[in-house]
């Protein structure tokens, strides 16, 4: 997506006019979520429902009211598999709005990446995205205009910048059970009182047990916050490569310090603004 999160067992400006208080808030963030003791619960499908269904439900049923969110500010914390190697946790504050879909991103760890910078709108700049990278690479090449998708863009990342957000990843999942629910070999799973950074959420677990070409993952889990209804955390595994070993993670992103509909405008999606490096 350029040149080139994390949570506990157990106010950003609107507009992010300066982004340092978003450095204490991913230095402290915890590393792991916090399940409830014994907490599992299967959810109750219909006669003769598949398993996933429930699930099913909950993101088509509420992919209106996120439709209907006009823009946010977060810190994603993303961690991903490349190729066979997994790669360091990254860190971003972002800004996104809906319509036009457009996107800032500024990196913020590992340290390789720290600085980074992109933008994206729909419809804008040929279709193409800004960016630049950090140290002599920023020196030399500045701020250059990529397909979201080319291979320079592509680097070290799993999804183009056109695919962030908490809308997208709803319209996703949505899209992955709808295809799952063709077959079997699926147990789903329910832990209420899960946590992130102390924000309740449930957890929706999805297993399938044996590798199938049609099956993307092993386990799935997404958290839901529970008060704003809305994944805030995605994370999936693939299965073992030896009996009895480890299921090896895929990728993981979470969403935290989401603050809904703060006004951004033009300015907050422009390379030209003061606070950007996008020049």
């Amino acid at each position: 997506m350029l040149f080139s999160g994390s949570i506990s067992r157990g106010c950003f400006a609107a507009v992010f006019a300066s982004f340092s208080v978003l450095a204490t808030a991913y230095a402290q963030a915890p590393a792991q979520p916090t399940f409830p003791v014994g907490g599992a619960m299967q959810l109750q499908a219909a006669p003769n429902e598949h398993p996933l269904m429930p699930a099913l439900r909950w993101a088509r049923g509420g992919l209106p009211a996120i439709e209907k969110i006009q823009d946010y500010t977060c810190t994603v914390i993303k961690h991903e598999r490349i190729g066979a190697k997994l790669a360091d946790v990254q860190y971003m504050a972002v800004k996104i709005r809906h319509k036009p879909f457009s996107v800032y991103m500024n990196f913020l760890a590992p340290t390789s990446l720290k600085g980074q910078e992109c933008l994206y709108v729909e419809g804008a700049n040929k279709g193409k995205m800004w960016a630049h990278g950090t140290g002599m690479e920023f020196k030399m090449f500045g701020t250059v205009a990529l397909e979201p998708d080319a291979p320079l863009a592509m680097r070290g990342q799993r999804y183009p910048i056109t695919q962030i957000g908490i809308l997208n990843l709803t319209r996703r999942l949505g899209e992955v059970a709808s295809e799952d629910v063709k077959y079997g070999e699926c147990d789903v799973k329910y832990f209420k009182g899960a946590k992130i950074n102390d924000h309740s959420c449930t957890c929706i677990q999805v297993t399938h047990p044996q590798p199938r070409k049609n099956f993307l993952f092993n386990i799935a889990r997404i958290f839901v916050d529970d008060t704003m209804n809305i994944p805030v955390r995605y994370e999936s595994y693939d299965w073992p490569r030896t009996p009895g070993g480890q299921p090896e993670l895929i990728e993981e992103y979470t969403y935290l310090n989401l603050k809904f509909n703060v006004g951004l405008t033009d300015a907050d999606f422009d390379r030209g603004n003061p606070a950007y490096r996008l020049k």
